[in-house]
C-alpha cells in the first residue's frame, strides 16, 4: 500500500477546510501516474468508529470544472461527516471517453486501500458527483461492480448526465437539446467516436444491466434541465431490486449551473444547501442502518428495509 502522499506546495493554509495533495494511481503514460486531488474533512484517529470516505468528480459537462470551481458539493459532504477525497480528473476534448473514468476507478482503487487512514478501519467508500461528474460517479460504481472491486458502500448522483439523447422534457422546458447548448456541445467533446454512446460506461443511464449496484441518492430539483433522466435512472434502479432515494428539490436551484462555484462559503449561501445537506445526512444514517441489518441478517435476526428509501421522487422542501 502507497503512504499518503505530503501536501502539495500549494496546500491550503493552516486552519482552512481542504488540503491539495497529489497520489499516485499507476496508470501506465500517456496517462498521469499521478493526479491531483482535494480533500476535505478529516477523521480523528482516536474516534472508535470511521466516517464516510467519499471519491468525488466536480461538473463542467466533461470539459470543464476544476477543484476550485468544484468545491460546493464537497464541503457539504464533509459538513455531514465524510473525508472527500475530489478529483481533479482529465477533460475532453483532450480526454475523452474512457479516460477519465480510468483516471476515476484508479482513485477509487487507491482510495479503498487507504481507507483505514484516511477514514478510519473499514471506513465505508461512496462516490459522488454532480452533473457530468455524476456521469462519471455511476459509471466508476458500474466498473467497480464489473471488476469487482472496490466494494462500494454507495453512490450520490446530483443531477447527473447520463443519457447522450438528450430528449426529456425538462431539458426542452430549459430550451436545451441534442445541438447548441452546454450538455450538448460537453457529450459531443466527451463521445470521440460515435458509437461510444452506447457503452455503459458513458451513458450509464442507458446500461442494460443494473443489478448489484450499491445503495443510491439521486437529487434533483423542479428546475433541473436534467431532472428527467436523474429519475429516469432512479426507477430502472428500482427495477433491479436497488435501495434508492431519490429527492426533487424545490426550486430556484440553478441547478447544474450553480453547482460550479469559487470554493469558499457560497454553498452556505445557496438556498437548496440546507435540503442538500439533510438528504446527506440521512442518507449516510440510511446507509449505516442497512449495514447493521445485513449483519443481522447473517446473524438469523429480522431486517427492516430502512424508511429512507421507502420514499422517493417527492418534492422535498427540507
Amino acid at each position: 500500500m502507497h503512504s499518503l502522499p505530503k501536501p502539495t506546495a500549494t496546500a491550503a493554509s493552516t486552519g482552512s477546510a481542504w488540503v491539495d495533495k497529489q497520489i499516485p494511481i499507476g496508470l501506465k503514460p500517456p496517462a498521469s501516474p499521478l493526479l491531483n486531488v482535494r480533500f476535505y474533512g478529516q477523521h480523528d484517529p482516536s474516534a472508535a468508529a470511521p466516517v464516510p470516505l467519499v471519491v468525488h468528480f466536480h461538473a463542467g459537462a466533461f470539459v470543464a470544472g476544476s477543484l476550485e470551481e468544484g468545491g460546493c458539493v464537497p464541503r457539504l459532504l464533509a459538513a455531514a461527516g465524510a473525508v472527500v477525497m475530489s478529483l481533479d480528473y482529465p477533460l475532453a476534448p483532450a480526454h475523452p471517453f474512457p479516460q477519465a473514468i480510468e483516471t476515476g476507478y484508479a482513485a477509487l482503487a487507491w482510495a479503498f486501500k487507504a481507507r483505514h487512514k484516511l477514514a478510519g478501519k473499514d471506513a465505508p467508500v461512496f462516490v459522488a458527483g454532480e452533473e457530468a461528474g455524476g456521469n462519471l460517479a455511476a459509471a466508476v460504481a458500474l466498473m467497480a461492480r464489473d471488476r469487482h472491486g472496490p466494494e462500494l458502500a454507495g453512490q450520490i448522483l446530483l443531477s447527473p448526465m447520463l443519457d447522450p439523447c438528450m430528449a426529456t422534457a425538462s431539458l426542452r422546458c430549459a430550451d436545451a437539446g441534442p445541438v447548441g447548448c452546454t450538455w450538448a456541445d460537453g457529450w459531443h467533446q466527451y463521445l470521440a467516436r460515435v458509437d461510444n454512446a452506447a457503452h455503459p460506461y458513458a451513458a450509464p443511464g442507458n446500461a442494460l444491466r443494473l443489478a448489484s449496484l450499491p445503495p443510491t441518492l439521486l437529487l434533483t430539483a423542479q428546475d433541473d434541465p436534467l431532472r428527467d433522466e436523474a429519475l429516469a435512472y432512479a426507477d430502472r434502479l428500482r427495477v433491479f431490486g436497488r435501495l434508492v432515494h431519490a429527492a426533487v428539490l424545490p426550486g430556484p436551484t440553478g441547478w447544474p449551473v450553480s453547482y460550479l462555484e469559487p470554493t469558499g462559503a457560497a454553498h452556505e449561501k445557496a438556498t437548496w444547501s440546507a435540503g442538500v445537506q439533510k438528504q446527506l445526512n440521512d442518507f449516510f444514517s440510511a446507509v449505516n442502518n442497512n449495514d447493521n441489518d445485513n449483519t443481522a441478517a447473517a446473524h438469523d435476526k429480522p431486517v427492516h428495509k430502512p424508511p429512507f428509501f421507502a420514499s422517493s421522487n417527492s418534492i422535498s422542501t427540507r
